[in-house]
């Protein structure tokens, strides 16, 4: 590890990549919100899209259990994004910010979802990025959960082994 990385605290942190859809029910609304909340709680940083729905409801969660979010904009403007983001950033790129989005996670949470989502976990796939879900699309490939315990418990520990196989 690199002097850079210990002063910045990147080390071992993992990344959990939280993707989803921008509307979605108060059920699955709830249920993004303990996403975040538990990857705060076991030290992970939040990456999502920095916008509304899920990725709102998981950068909330984890900003009450004072964890780190980044959001990864589509637009020109940090301001785009919601109120629960500590580091946006603005990529000027629109859905094309997916790809960023999933190279810069450890771990992908997808929680319902759209197109968009679906891209986002095509891009894992082809980048041998882990994706666990919960209620999200039906595809081989996902490790599926039935809660945010699990889903969150079952990422951190891919993530988890991932580092550890690769230092």
């Amino acid at each position: 590890m690199s002097p850079l990385h210990i002063i910045l605290g990147l080390g071992l942190m993992i990344h959990v990549g939280v993707i989803g859809g921008s509307q979605v029910s108060e059920e699955l609304e709830g249920m993004a919100e303990e996403v975040g909340r538990l990857i705060a709680r076991r030290g992970g940083r939040l990456i999502c899209g920095g916008l509304g729905g899920v990725m709102r409801a998981a950068a909330k969660g984890a900003k009450s259990a004072g964890g780190i979010t980044v959001g990864v904009l589509p637009g020109n403007s940090r301001d785009e994004a919601n109120s629960y983001i500590d580091v946006p950033l603005a990529t000027g790129m629109g859905l094309a910010r997916n790809a960023i989005i999933v190279r810069s996670s450890d771990v992908l949470i997808a929680i319902d979802g759209g197109y968009g989502t679906l891209s986002e976990i095509a891009y894992a796939f082809q980048l041998g990025v882990p994706v666990v879900g919960l209620r999200t699309w039906d595809i081989e490939g996902i490790t599926v959960t039935v809660n945010p315990e699990e889903a969150v418990e079952k990422a951190m520990s891919m993530a988890e082994s991932l580092k550890a196989r690769i230092g």
